[in-house]
């Protein structure tokens, strides 16, 4: 009996209704993202430019970019929701892609 409830409540869609605070509404803004991981969970650090980026050189002289950024947002999330979320992304793409007729740059 406990084997078919478990069985029924996983063949039911879950709906999540989100509440957004209001001092979150507007979001922040990011450049871009950072994606790092640990064996337990994936961090994602959103970031912003500090300023334009510099010339500079590494120890053996060999000239390189440097750019300043300050991470606005950092959201962790377990590992079996980056599957979720690259799915989301993709779907969310492909839509902006049609309704925009804009493709990302090559």
């Amino acid at each position: 009996m406990a084997d078919e409830q478990d069985d029924a409540q996983q063949s039911v869609p879950t709906q999540i209704n989100f509440d957004i605070p209001s001092e979150n509404e507007a979001g922040t803004f990011a450049d871009f993202a950072s994606i790092w991981h640990t064996d337990n969970v994936f961090v994602l650090d959103f970031a912003s430019l500090r300023g334009p980026a510099t010339e500079t050189h590494d120890e053996h002289g060999t000239p390189q970019r440097s750019v300043n950024a300050r991470v606005v947002t950092r959201v962790r999330i377990p590992p079996e929701q980056v599957f979720e979320l690259a799915k989301a992304l993709t779907r969310e793409l492909e839509v902006w892609e049609q309704q925009t007729g804009r493709r990302a740059p090559q």
